[in-house]
């Protein structure tokens, strides 16, 4: 591998300029311009260079997942219980990104909410990623087309039993690419759904919602009355 896709990996890893040129034993000098280079290639392809994409070990639970594939959970059973976090940061301009993160219900309601999209430098992702998946046991990083088909995968299922995806998601919709649908993944609890309560949900909400389309014995739910 030459030097210069050696930096484009150690870039989706969310890996600064800096980091690059320690962890490659080169001058920052001889890393900034092909970094610069492997943006302007990004944004002459029409859409913007991924510098990062993460997602948290768990992501798997539960889902049935096309093998074929290759996608890696490095910890399936974590116990996250259907709720995935993704981070997407995209090259903004040389020296600034623009991020997102996603909070997918994969099992049942799809995106749950968003936070961004925020034009912020390499030094404030690595503060923001510390953040978003603090709740998490850790977290991995993950091909781009994995993060668009939890998080786009998620929302076509949820759909189907009658959610929509909170408002907050469609600004940082386009940070994930092109959606063209068909996701190679089976959501739901092994394929059925499965409601979990979260902070600030109205459950007698969503199964109001549920039951319009599918009888009880077709789902199942934890709330706090159960």
């Amino acid at each position: 591998m030459d030097l210069k896709e050696q930096v484009r990996e150690l870039r989706l890893q969310g890996r600064t300029p800096k980091e690059i040129a320690r962890a490659l034993k080169v001058s920052p000098s001889v890393v900034a311009p092909l970094v610069r280079a492997i943006a302007e290639e990004s944004a002459d392809s029409g859409e913007a260079e991924v510098v990062g994409c993460w997602i948290n070990v768990g992501w798997s639970e539960g889902l049935g997942i096309d093998k074929s594939r290759g996608w890696v959970d490095e910890a399936p059973e974590s116990g996250v219980g259907g709720m995935v976090s993704v981070l997407v940061a995209r090259r903004h301009s040389w020296d600034r990104l623009q991020a997102c993160g996603y909070l997918a219900d994969v099992y049942c309601t799809g995106v749950k909410n968003a936070i961004g999209p925020d034009v912020i430098n390499d030094r404030d992702l690595l503060r923001f990623r510390e953040y978003f998946f603090g709740e998490y046991p850790a977290w991995q990083a993950a091909p781009i087309e994995l993060a668009r088909e939890l998080v786009f995968g998620s929302i076509d299922y949820a759909r189907t039993l009658g959610f929509e995806p909170d408002e907050q998601f469609g600004p940082g919709a386009d940070l994930l690419g092109k959606w063209e649908g068909g996701s190679s993944i089976t959501f739901g609890l092994i394929g059925r759904p499965y409601y979990v309560q979260g902070p600030g949900d109205d459950p007698a909400k969503v199964l109001r919602t549920l039951r319009r389309t599918l009888s009880d014995d077709e789902f199942g739910y934890v709330t706090g009355d159960r």
